[in-house]
């Protein structure tokens, strides 16, 4: 009896040489343009540029061809940053997540169901970055499929106290996951990040860790929280960073800390909204 696929192989044909050697670009028709049908946008939300002005939309004007379409290259922060980085694929669920959680009209229990809603996303994203090996089961029906199963050997770390704000997010995918906590605040005399509390699994050093903390803003707490893990014998080639938001700095400084570590978020943007943790836990 065949077997099913599984979720990792291709249905249907398989891309020719010229549509694997397509460049990243997006066409959208341009108003009034003269180049027949609609064409419709593969990415709708431009990048800002690091100076904090956005770029060019595709329904602006500037950059149309002589078919009256506008031509716009798909930015990517990851790979300005790294490949490291790793971005959401945007889609208009997600922005308007994002946009609630930034609207500071939003009520705090529209902002709670939205920021834990965003955070299973980027768990869920998370944990498809772990490893895994392949296996076979047999259905009620008797066909043999053709699955994976991820290995075991993982867990999560929070930092305290915003990233306390994503332990249920993760305990919802995986129940039995353990779970650090490290606290890190800023020196009020120095300014600089002291590390207060940590408190791990005993046998981290032998699992891989997903360190969650939702919001990069300067880079300088996770910094801190990485160093922790390495004098725990955790190295940053297993160290996942799950996070909301994050600034292209903060982004950068720990990529140029850690060049092994790889990072996960939603939204690269030089403004972070670092009101999260305290709107999250109601002591704003």
């Amino acid at each position: 009896m065949e077997a099913m696929p599984c979720r990792n192989q291709r249905l249907g044909p398989a891309p020719g040489p010229q549509d694997e050697q397509q460049p990243p670009v997006v066409l959208a028709a341009a108003a009034g343009g003269g180049g027949g049908g609609g064409c419709s946008r593969l990415i709708r939300f431009a990048e800002p540029d690091e100076g904090g002005e956005s770029s060019p939309s595709p329904d602006s004007s500037s950059g149309s061809n002589n078919d009256g379409g506008v031509l716009v290259e798909a930015r990517s922060p990851a790979a300005e940053i790294g490949a490291q980085l790793k971005l959401l694929p945007m889609n208009d669920q997600i922005r308007e997540l994002q946009t609630i959680i930034r609207d500071k009209t939003a009520s705090r229990g529209d902002f709670v169901f939205s920021a834990d809603r965003l955070i299973r996303l980027v768990v869920e994203e998370g944990l498809n970055q772990l490893p895994y090996t392949e296996c076979t089961v047999t259905t009620p029906t008797g066909y043999k499929y053709e699955g994976v199963k991820f290995e075991k050997g993982n867990c999560g770390v929070s930092i305290m106290r915003s990233g306390e704000a994503m332990e249920q997010g993760l305990r919802d995918c995986c129940r039995s996951i353990r779970i650090g906590k490290i606290l890190i605040q800023s020196d009020e005399e120095t300014q600089r990040a002291k590390v207060y509390y940590a408190k791990f699994p005993p046998d981290i050093y032998r699992r891989k860790v997903l360190l969650m903390y939702p919001i990069l803003s300067t880079g300088n707490t996770v910094i801190e929280a990485v160093k922790v893990l390495i004098e725990h014998g955790v190295q940053p080639s297993v160290i996942i960073l799950l996070s909301l938001f994050s600034t292209p700095h903060g982004a950068k400084s720990i990529i140029q800390e850690f060049p092994e570590i790889t990072i996960l978020t939603t939204e690269v943007h030089p403004v972070a909204p670092t009101h999260f943790g305290q709107k999250y836990f109601g002591t704003d």
